[in-house]
């Protein structure tokens, strides 16, 4: 299979997962609307509010990624998808299908979280409590 077919099948993904993620928080916000609507003792709002927190976190990282892959999906249209933001250097298919919105390649990802101790991927990863303790 040519890159060329390959990055085609990506924009797929990229495509449906984006749909995926826009139903997900719709569903995701009308809960926390009628969670905040709905009335209780004090054990019931305590609950409500862990959930409503829940609910937001998961809200938060859905619509990073949803970010992401919009950003990902322009970058197909101007021609740049799959082209490293630090090296100019094309990301390898194998880094694309594990993260079809990844912007750089593996390289440059390693050294930006060398040097950046603050730098997370956005997928829950440990990177960040990892270079802490450095």
């Amino acid at each position: 299979m040519s890159r060329k077919e390959a990055l085609n099948k990506l924009r797929d993904v990229l495509l449906v997962r984006r749909e995926a993620l826009k139903k997900a928080l719709d569903g995701d916000l009308s809960m926390l609307q009628s969670l905040s609507q709905e009335g209780g003792d004090v054990i019931d709002a305590a609950m409500d509010t862990a959930q409503d927190e829940i609910s937001s976190q998961l809200v938060e990282v859905e619509s990073r990624e949803l970010s992401q892959i919009e950003d990902a999906l322009n970058r197909l249209r101007e021609g740049h998808y799959g082209d490293c933001e630090q090296c100019d250097k094309q990301i390898p298919l194998a880094r694309l299908q594990a993260v079809p919105y990844a912007v750089t390649c593996i390289e440059c990802a390693r050294k930006q979280e060398k040097f950046s101790p603050r730098f997370t991927t956005g997928m829950g990863d440990s990177s960040q409590a990892s270079n802490a303790s450095l």
